[in-house]
């Protein structure tokens, strides 16, 4: 990792490209985000920037970067339009170590509710806007007490395995005594599920530092521990308890996609019977999780929550 020479930082000690940014910081669940709008597409944010405005003690503090830009000024919004030509905005997201990310669930709340916010888009109470991403398009609708996304269609990422024997993959992390089947889910990115019997067992387990899987998606994989309720529904919804490192950040207070993944494994797991609604607690709060008939024949997934801006600034 190159080091900017003082010359590169400004007074502030962040980039010198960064100075006078206007930015407002955001959080679904307790996953954050700082957020810049640049409708037509003329910023340009290094990952060294990115990752120096995400850093926690030096920068704005968050999980992740969205950068809030119409379609038509990136390839990827570009291409999606030519099948959705009301996907006028497009969320850029990276990671908080500068890497783009194809999709955040918790972010695409956040971000739809910064549009409202900064006057680029309208949006009553029932009403959806679609979001394009690198994930494929996402609609977004606006709920009583937040915003609910249709993630689309899950799929399994190694799916001869997961039919076979409902695991994939071998997970092991600090804190955890043995090595832990896995079961791997693709929400759009990438998610790797393991069950866990004990809430204590949660609590133990050791997310500062990136879990191992083997074998590991092409790119790369998000890690969600679970531990399913007793008894696993209750009025006909099911219960579980979360927490997940994800790609390029560490362990946050919540990951849309990734309670999505859970919900998916821990549904496969439980069989014939179980619940199409659920509710994941993370740290952050609560998720709720709808399984839905999707109109491409596929069967998707819904996402809700909160999302809530908390402050607005300037980059010195």
């Amino acid at each position: 990792m190159s080091i900017p020479s003082p010359a590169a930082l400004s007074a502030s000690g962040l980039p010198l490209a960064l100075t006078g940014l206007s930015f407002a910081k955001g959080h679904g669940t307790g996953n954050d985000f700082v957020l810049v709008a640049d409708p037509d597409g003329l910023s340009e944010f290094a990952p060294g920037d990115v990752a120096a405005l995400c850093d926690r003690h030096s920068g704005i503090g968050a999980d992740g970067f969205i950068r809030a830009v119409r379609s038509e000024h990136l390839p990827e919004g570009q291409a999606l339009l030519q099948t959705n030509p009301d996907a006028e905005w497009f969320m850029d997201y990276r990671n908080g170590d500068g890497s783009v990310s194809e999709m955040c669930g918790n972010g695409v709340r956040v971000f739809v509710h910064f549009l409202l916010e900064e006057g680029l888009a309208s949006l009553a109470p029932g009403e959806a806007l679609a979001i394009g991403t690198r994930g494929g398009l996402k609609t977004v609708t606006r709920t009583p007490d937040g915003y609910a996304v249709d993630m689309g269609p899950w799929e399994f990422i190694f799916p001869d395995h997961a039919a076979a024997k409902a695991m994939d993959t071998v997970v092991n992390a600090d804190g955890l005594e043995v090595p832990r089947p896995g079961l791997s889910v693709s929400m759009g990115n990438p998610h790797t599920v393991v069950a866990l019997a004990e809430l204590s067992e949660l609590a133990a387990t050791d997310l500062t530092k990136a879990p191992s899987v083997e074998p590991a998606p092409e790119n790369g994989t998000n890690v969600e521990f679970v531990v399913p309720a007793e008894p696993l529904v209750l009025d006909g919804v099911g219960q579980l308890t979360m927490r997940v490192h994800e790609r390029g950040v560490g362990e946050t207070r919540s990951c849309g996609t990734g309670a999505c993944a859970a919900a998916v494994a821990t549904r496969f797991w439980a069989g014939t019977g179980a619940p199409d609604a659920w509710s994941v607690a993370v740290p952050g709060g609560v998720l709720g999780i709808r399984f839905l008939p999707g109109a491409d024949g596929r069967e998707h997934v819904e996402l809700s929550g909160p999302a809530v801006l908390v402050a607005r600034g300037t980059v010195l």
